[in-house]
């Protein structure tokens, strides 16, 4: 599996929503066709045909919990994950 797959397979679990690295975040959202523009710490991510913005930023070197969560219930929405 690459990295993608694992990290995909670790966010779509949901028992690791503390541990997953913020740069393993904004990879998948890339990875995913997400566009990104930063303003300070926000990685404010957009899609089109996909009406949610994604605003993401850093708790140290991990993600925050709660967002990913809504990343998880955005791949499952519209079915990102292949």
């Amino acid at each position: 599996m690459g990295k993608l797959e694992n990290i995909l397979i670790a966010i779509l679990r949901g028992s690791s929503d503390n541990n997953i690295a913020f740069s393993d975040l904004r990879f998948t959202l890339e990875s995913l066709g997400f566009e990104v523009r930063i303003k300070g710490d926000h990685f404010i991510h957009t899609k089109q045909g996909i009406a949610e913005i994604i605003n993401i930023q850093p708790l140290g070197s991990k993600a925050k919990a709660y967002q990913v969560k809504q990343i998880r219930s955005l791949i499952l929405k519209y079915k990102l994950a292949r």
